[in-house]
């Protein structure tokens, strides 16, 4: 895979870029929310280190092709990001991965980043599948992930344990075919 680390898309309202730095602060503040982590599969973070340790994580793993993690930015603010992550080059698919602060809630701002990383997918990276797992009690992502196309593949019971809360886990999955198909 080439390397990811210099990737910036562009959407109306929305700038996706790799994070930086300093956006250890901004990451913290949505990732230690339990309203943003409520349906994740780790607990709300707690520490500013678990912030700067992704952003490490992401500039050696990006910088390898490993995975591509791309903060979205509103008005100069970090507000969330998506991840298109266990690329598999030989059968051209990979998972998708998102996360956007209770304050940018039902504004369409992860629709928009989405479509954007999807394009860029499909295209650049020839992806022919793309799949993403959410907790079916998560209405907001389901309905975002439905809105792109994707189509409710399965259901995975009691697949994750978070703090002591079993839950399951509804797959979604988004073909090239049907992305280059659908009128968004």
């Amino acid at each position: 895979m080439a390397a990811f680390d210099s990737v910036v898309l562009s959407t109306p309202r929305l700038r996706l870029r790799p994070l930086r730095g300093d956006d250890a602060s901004a990451l913290l503040a949505i990732c230690s929310d339990p309203r943003v982590m409520r349906y994740w599969s780790s607990p709300p973070w707690h520490a500013i280190d678990q912030a700067q340790a992704l952003i490490a994580r992401d500039r050696e793993a990006m910088a390898a092709g490993q995975y591509l993690r791309l903060g979205l930015e509103r008005d100069g603010r970090l507000i969330g990001y998506c991840t298109l992550f266990q690329l598999d080059a030989q059968n051209r698919r990979a998972e998708l991965g998102y996360v956007l602060a209770a304050a940018a809630w039902s504004q369409g701002y992860m629709g928009e980043a989405l479509r954007a990383l999807l394009d860029y997918g499909f295209d650049a990276l020839d992806l022919h599948r793309v799949e993403a797992d959410t907790d079916p009690r998560n209405r907001a992502s389901v309905r975002c992930l439905e809105r792109l196309g994707f189509v409710r593949e399965g259901l995975l019971r009691e697949r994750w344990i978070v703090a002591g809360e079993v839950s399951d886990t509804a797959l979604y999955g988004l073909l090239r075919r049907d992305w280059r198909a659908s009128p968004l």
